[in-house]
């Protein structure tokens, strides 16, 4: 067995050079030079960091495949430098085998197998094709002309570039275990739901925040040019949003509600609409807009056009009783402990890391630093980290859930980090990073239409939709089907 393995590797090492000296001895040209600082732009991934940023400045599947792209670069890098090269040592090309002009100036010392290079370029390719095949077709051309420089210039044999390449696509391939691939499809809603016709703006009240959104463009002059005959309010500094909304539908009697701004304010907004019973016309002007996205609110265009027409559907919410005070409606996410730190830590450090590595990074601090809360969960006994509950049933089902299939299954979707477990902490964090939390007996996922949670001790806060509730110990969480109508064009 072993004669014939080095039997194959031999065969192996003279294709290699026969095909390096084939290389050697190509004409020179214009591409020598193009290829040389095409391989120097893709070291330590910096060609492909850069097509990432601007690849994110677009939203949608865009930004996606651009975060998905630097999340396999890091698998890949990962594998091929710090795995691959320690465990199969290999002489680079001699550098005599080319012609003067094409040999870099400053040659790498490292393992020549597998190709980092070429595990980076293309784990990114793979990646982009993954949310975007139309972004792979166009990145695969230049991520090919980057794995075969680096035999142009000397410093790899062919098959440390086919097993670099091999070990990219498994890499890019390996990040739907954490990451399931993006839709643009809106989340499934309850059956079509017939809304009133607003000609430009009649009858309509929208709330906009000046201050939403990257840039802090306020949406104020769209909003007039769609719906002149609409009234458009402003948050009230210093007054409770919902309290001024309240009191802003008594007066105006409006037929239905608007609001422009982030998850913050539409959530806001969203309270008062289902209160009141008055349908939403929801324009995603924030940073994030995660209910807008799953809904299938995209712009103020296709708004209007629902808006013109009454087209729209109906969604579920959720609701959190603390103790004997009014229910508070929640459009995303609930939680109890750490989770809401958790969370504003992850956005804080996903400018510099992208959100997996941040939300990793994120989670392991917050699991450092928190205390376990003794619960009952629907009258069992728990010892927990932290709790989260989502309007409907999110995706992936690991520590990081991003999207709704479906907002119209009147579920809601619970999640809870034991610490009733030996290393309990560690033991979350392993799973989370190999991806194995389906087996992990330190994480619990399921769905339902209600949940009783009390706290056994002091009095804990609540957080909805990313702001901080009142403190109580017992929180009655429940579903509420079809509680909102939302503008969406058929």
């Amino acid at each position: 067995m072993f004669r014939r393995v080095r039997s194959r590797l031999r065969d192996a090492s003279q294709v290699d050079k026969r095909l390096v000296r084939r290389s050697a001895g190509l004409p020179p040209s214009r591409a020598d030079r193009v290829l040389t600082a095409l391989t120097k732009s893709a070291n330590h991934g910096k060609l492909w960091f850069g097509v990432s940023a601007v690849l994110a400045l677009r939203k949608g599947k865009t930004r996606r495949a651009a975060m998905r792209g630097v999340a396999a670069i890091g698998g890949a890098s990962m594998s091929a430098n710090l795995i691959g090269k320690q465990l199969f040592p290999r002489r680079r090309p001699a550098a005599e085998l080319l012609p003067v002009h094409r040999r870099l100036t400053k040659r790498p010392t490292s393992s020549s197998f597998p190709s980092g290079h070429s595990a980076s370029a293309v784990a990114f390719t793979t990646a982009l094709a993954m949310e975007s095949p139309v972004l792979g077709l166009v990145i695969a051309p230049v991520a090919a002309a980057v794995a075969y420089s680096r035999v142009h210039t000397g410093v790899h044999w062919p098959t440390d570039v086919a097993a670099g390449a091999a070990i990219g696509v498994a890499a890019g391939l390996a990040t739907r275990r954490w990451w399931p691939t993006g839709t643009d499809e809106p989340a499934i809603a309850h059956p079509h739901s017939a809304l009133s016709a607003l000609e430009d703006g009649e009858d309509l009240l929208v709330l906009v925040n000046p201050g939403s959104g990257v840039d802090g463009e306020d949406p104020t002059g769209q909003i007039a040019e769609y719906w002149p005959k609409a009234t458009v309010l402003t948050p009230s500094p210093g007054r409770d949003l919902v309290e001024q909304l309240r009191d802003a539908v008594d007066s105006k009697a409006p037929k239905a509600l608007g609001v422009a701004g982030g998850d913050g304010t539409v959530a806001a907004v969203s309270t008062v609409a289902a209160e009141r019973q008055l349908p939403l016309v929801l324009v995603p002007a924030g940073t994030l807009n995660h209910f807008a996205r799953d809904v299938g609110a995209d712009g103020i265009q296709s708004a209007a056009t629902a808006v013109s027409a009454g087209d729209g559907v109906r969604v579920d919410l959720s609701t959190v009783t603390v103790d004997s005070q009014p229910a508070r409606w929640f459009i995303n996410t609930a939680s109890l402990g750490g989770y809401p730190d958790m969370v504003r830590l992850r956005e804080k450090l996903e400018k510099r890391w992208t959100k997996w590595p941040a939300a990793g990074m994120a989670l392991v601090k917050i699991l450092r630093e928190s205390t376990p809360l003794h619960l009952r969960i629907n009258g069992e006994h728990h010892l927990v980290w932290m709790i989260f509950v989502g309007n409907g049933s999110y995706r992936p089902k690991g520590f990081a859930p991003t999207t709704r299939p479906r907002l119209d299954n009147g579920l809601m979707d619970v999640r809870y980090i034991r610490a009733d477990v030996r290393f309990s902490r560690l033991r979350f964090i392993a799973a989370a990073i190999t991806g194995a939390l389906h087996r992990s007996v330190t994480y619990r996922h399921f769905d339902t239409g209600e949940l009783d949670v009390t706290v056994i001790g002091s009095p804990v806060a609540i957080a909805t939709d990313g702001e901080v509730g009142p403190e109580g110990t017992r929180f009655r969480f429940r579903s509420q089907p079809a509680a909102l109508g939302v503008y969406r064009a058929e």
